[in-house]
């Protein structure tokens, strides 16, 4: 999938509640990524825009999709599949963009898979306790749904292990720092720099 001048594929996971839509948004606006766009089942919203928010499917063309492999990752939430495009995401990083995924756990995992080097960062506060207050403060949820969102934190952390990196988020300013200098660190690793290394030797 890669070559000299390609990007780097990063992948964002994180309990309900861990603060992903903030940080991003914050990250975003001062690293030079491109959020990956999901595919999808659901209706359209008036604000969404095709190509942007999402990419609009009928539920056979997204079993096509996932039937000729066309899916990084997919899953279905509340009757409505939502995953990942292979081709635009490879499409992006060929043109030398790096790439970020917000995506579940098993997704994750699932992009891993396929793309080893992908680096996967894991975004999460401190205690279970801590999550329960987020969650409550948000003010969004009954108390069975957030029941529901703890117990599924519970099970996520237990693939902690399957990432790079684990990144508390205390604040979102020094958050958002942690993943600017992850993203740094990668960007200079000796693997994702061949160019640099083939135009010292003169082949470029």
């Amino acid at each position: 999938m890669s070559n000299n001048k390609s990007g780097l594929l990063f992948v964002l996971s994180g309990p309900s509640g861990a603060g992903k839509g903030t940080v991003m948004t914050k990250l975003l606006k001062t690293e030079p990524l491109e959020l990956s766009i999901s595919a999808t089942t659901r209706q359209p919203r008036p604000e969404d825009e095709e190509g942007v928010s999402y990419f609009f499917k009928s539920r056979e063309e997204f079993e096509r999709m996932i039937e000729n492999n066309e899916l990084f990752e997919y899953a279905m939430f509340s009757g409505n599949y939502y995953g990942t495009p292979r081709q635009y995401v490879i499409d992006r990083i060929n043109a030398g963009k790096d790439v970020m995924l917000e995506i579940e756990v098993q997704g994750a995992l699932q992009v891993k898979t396929s793309v080893p080097e992908a680096v996967l960062i894991f975004l999460m506060p401190k205690t279970l306790k801590e999550l329960r207050a987020r969650l409550e403060g948000r003010g969004t949820e009954s108390p069975e749904q957030i029941e529901k969102r703890l117990s599924r934190a519970a099970e996520e952390v237990e693939y902690i292990s399957a990432y790079d990196y684990i990144v508390i988020n205390d604040s979102v300013e020094d958050t958002v720092e942690k993943l600017k200098a992850i993203i740094s660190s990668e960007k200079a690793k000796a693997i994702n720099n061949r160019n640099i290394i083939n135009k010292f030797k003169g082949e470029i």
